[in-house]
């Protein structure tokens, strides 16, 4: 008998305690593995579904943290966000997916709202690495390697050439 109330005192604990149990696994460990999988295929979907996730997680995260004392007087609330998660996260549901194309990209996209998020483009579209990247790596698919290489060369003349022109300045009495 008594291995038996032993069985049911643990079942009682993780029980009372599954929200607490499962939370991590739904929230964190599970996306954490679909998001990498997500990586490696070349699918827009399963993109759109973990990065909406991990927002829609964010936003929720920044609730509770904002909330904390509130949500507090809330018993139910892990329990509510329990299976909020779930529905935002399991396959079956799609609920990130969900929220993305209904509310989210409806929002984005809407011409009124778009106006109101307008941030003008930078002028210098090379001021960071990957944009250099990303711009040298269209070029090579749209023109081919060797003629990249012919403008990576030219390039480089024009420049030794502007360098060298500038040793050259003159004043009234000096020549540098």
């Amino acid at each position: 008998m008594g291995s038996g109330s032993g069985n049911s005192n643990f079942l009682q604990v993780v029980l009372k305690n599954f929200d607490v149990l499962a939370l991590p696994v739904v929230t964190l460990v599970y996306p954490l593995y679909a998001s990498i999988k997500a990586i490696e295929t070349k699918s827009r979907t399963d993109d759109q579904q973990w990065l909406t996730y991990w927002v829609l997680y964010s936003l929720i995260t920044l609730f509770e943290l904002t909330f904390a004392k509130l949500i507090e007087w809330f018993p139910i609330w892990p329990y509510a966000k329990l299976v909020l998660m779930c529905w935002l996260v399991l396959p079956h549901f799609n609920g990130a997916a969900y929220v993305y194309k209904h509310y989210i990209r409806a929002f984005y996209m809407n011409p009124q709202t778009a106006q109101i998020w307008y941030i003008p483009r930078k002028k210098n579209v090379f001021r960071k690495q990957d944009d250099i990247l990303t711009a040298a790596e269209k070029y090579i698919e749209e023109h081919g390697t060797e003629e990249f290489e012919r403008l990576i060369t030219r390039a480089d003349r024009e420049a030794r050439t502007r360098r060298s022109s500038n040793y050259m300045i003159f004043d009234d009495d000096y020549m540098y």
